[in-house]
């Protein structure tokens, strides 16, 4: 049952013993709504399996307790945060818990005791309405957390709402935070060598195709595949696949730049739909998602392509063109 903030909360008082749940490679965003509700209601933030870089020095920088790998089992009552799917969570078994989400899809929800799922650009700012109907302060560890918690969600604001600005500047005027702390934390995070390896492997390991102006890229790696599909996009793509591979299970990242989303290209629905041909997981937001299934790694990129490519031509009038190596020719004037 969706329930509003206010209710969201009262219903939250009914129990004891609650563990706030993050999904596997917590990121900012999950690990921030944790441990803002842990703060207000009380309650141990739990990482179902690790963190990201930037939540690490988050976490380490603001003194956060967190559980490693707890068991549901022992514990009142689970709010899963930032979550979309059963898989990001390791398929762990859940009986008594909530969800409060902002993923443009959530399969969570079904088995859920109540949820709370709102499209906005990070989950943050939910638990912010949540904190204000609560009339709870909002200190400056809490305050740090959740900057930069949507910071990093939002691609540093460039999928930032209107409503995003105006959070982040009621946050920042109740915790008495610097932008300029979050902006300090976030590049105090060390460069990971294997990180840098495995998007310079994505890169050149591309394959392009174009749509009219836009370009689509796919790759894959063996790990970092977020941040892979990212660079991709930092670098020329309109849409990134990059894809990686553990066992028999596929990974997908997609990316996608705020033009291709404007024209129609919806992450979240595409990654969704692909995982219900293959019986996986996915979802996620209209410029950032991902699925998880059993495939073969081939087939489901040239998949993500031809669905990409069928919305593009739909939209722009033109059908697609397969870049090959010697078409991409170095301009001399810009060597």
């Amino acid at each position: 049952m969706q329930v509003d903030e206010a209710e969201f909360y009262n219903r939250l008082l009914d129990y004891r013993n609650i563990l706030y749940l993050c999904h596997r490679n917590a990121d900012p965003d999950a690990v921030s709504s944790a441990f803002a509700l842990s703060e207000a209601l009380g309650g141990t933030v739990g990482l179902v399996d690790g963190c990201n870089r930037v939540a690490s020095v988050l976490i380490d920088r603001l003194g956060i307790n967190v559980v490693d790998k707890p068991d549901p089992a022992n514990y009142g009552f689970v709010v899963v945060v930032d979550t979309s799917t059963k898989a990001q969570l390791n398929d762990i078994e859940l009986t008594s818990y909530c969800v409060i989400d902002h993923h443009t899809t959530t399969a969570l929800t079904e088995n859920a005791e109540f949820y709370l799922h709102r499209n906005t650009t990070s989950t943050v700012e939910i638990i912010y309405d949540i904190l204000k109907a609560m009339g709870a302060p909002i200190n400056r560890r809490v305050g740090i957390s959740m900057l930069t918690g949507i910071v990093t969600d939002t691609g540093h604001f460039k999928h930032a709402s209107v409503d995003t600005f105006r959070t982040v500047a009621k946050i920042i005027e109740a915790s008495g935070v610097e932008y300029g702390e979050v902006l300090d934390l976030m590049a105090a995070t060390p460069q990971d060598i294997s990180m840098r390896i495995a998007i310079l492997k994505a890169a050149s390991r591309v394959e392009l195709e174009r749509v009219g102006n836009m370009l689509i890229a796919t790759s894959h790696v063996s790990s970092f595949g977020g941040s892979a599909s990212s660079m991709l996009i930092n670098i020329g793509a309109d849409v990134a696949f990059v894809g990686t591979t553990k066992g028999e299970s596929v990974r997908v990242s997609a990316r996608a730049k705020r033009d291709a989303v404007n024209i129609g290209v919806n992450l979240g629905q595409l990654m969704e739909d692909i995982s219900n041909e293959y019986n996986g997981t996915g979802g996620g937001h209209s410029g950032a998602a991902g699925i998880d299934i059993i495939a073969n790694i081939d087939e489901v990129l040239h998949k993500c392509r031809e669905m990409t490519k069928k919305i593009l031509e739909n939209t722009l009038g033109t059908t697609s063109i397969e870049i090959s190596e010697a078409e991409i020719e170095v301009n001399e004037d810009d060597e």
